[in-house]
């Protein structure tokens, strides 16, 4: 089970189920500047709590993590599901055994890693098995999963302002502090680690100030904010568009930003509540995104 703490299961469950966002957001307004985006697939059955979307480029497909259950909880329950570029479910339950909730994705080779409650779980992907994973005794909400150049694996840690590190082999606490506002999102990029956080929180996932974008150099682990740190929103995914700027999610309220390379954001897309952890194919202007409470997955194509 997780670790005890001021946060209860009821408080973590509310998350996936709250509508309204309680902080205040200042990218309210669409830019002529911002990407435009038309529907291009909807995939409505095969899924419970789609969390996440990996574009596997080696394989031309996409991974989507399925909670399916209470975030925190160790149950059994949930599993990982194959879809094709094109809107296709190629398989409903690829991985199951061996996982609880997972969460974020990553790529490394022929590796997957997903985050799931308080590990982080390496999956074969030519065999489609569970084939190590690694634990963090004190982890609360691990969350998404990002890769560097090296192949070293970073987690987020959501509620305790933690980013863990699977580097050189060796798992454990990379960088923690205040300072990184609930990190949520996570872009390796060459020299540092990009953050969409979820801002301050108070009680369970409300939050005084929502988040925006900060970073961590790789040398020295230095925090700082990717840009003003002007509130941008309860921001979960995170993804480069492509051309030096990145796409991220609103979770509680549902809107998808466009955030330059400076880290300012505009309104792209009005979406709902529950809109997760996407992934986004630059070569085929391809945005795809998990509507968790809606049991869905959605694709829009950039125009």
């Amino acid at each position: 089970m997780l670790k005890k703490s001021s946060i209860c299961l009821s408080a973590l469950s509310a998350l996936f189920v709250l509508t309204v966002n309680s902080s205040t957001t200042m990218a309210t307004e669409p830019s002529s500047i911002s990407p435009s985006f038309s529907p291009a697939w909807t995939l409505t059955e095969g899924f419970a709590q789609p969390e996440s979307v990996k574009y596997d480029a080696n394989r031309a497909r996409l991974y989507v993590s399925n909670v399916q259950g209470n975030p925190p909880e160790k149950d059994g329950k949930g599993y990982l599901s194959i879809v094709s570029l094109d809107g296709k479910l190629l398989k409903k339950v690829w991985v199951q055994d061996g996982l609880n909730a997972p969460k974020g994705m990553a790529i490394v080779g022929d590796t997957l890693y997903v985050s799931d409650v308080d590990g982080l779980v390496a999956i074969d992907i030519n065999q489609g098995k569970v084939i190590q994973r690694h634990v963090a005794k004190d982890a609360k909400f691990l969350n998404d999963v990002t890769a560097d150049k090296n192949g070293n694996v970073y987690v987020s840690d959501m509620l305790d302002n933690t980013i863990y590190c699977l580097c050189a082999g060796k798992f454990g606490e990379w960088v923690r502090s205040p300072d990184l506002l609930s990190p949520n999102g996570l872009l390796a990029e060459d020299q540092r680690l990009v953050i969409a956080s979820w801002g301050i929180r108070t009680q369970g996932f409300e939050t005084t100030t929502a988040g925006h974008l900060k970073m961590v150099t790789f040398a020295d682990q230095k925090i700082a904010s990717l840009g003003a740190d002007k509130p941008v929103g309860n921001l979960d995914g995170l993804e480069a568009d492509g051309t030096g700027g990145y796409y991220a999610t609103d979770w509680m309220v549902g809107k998808l930003f466009h955030l330059d390379a400076k880290g300012n954001a505009h309104l792209v897309m009005e979406l709902k509540p529950g809109s997760a952890d996407h992934a986004y194919v630059a070569d085929q202007k391809l945005l795809v995104i998990p509507m968790m409470n809606d049991n869905e997955v959605r694709a829009w194509k950039n125009k």
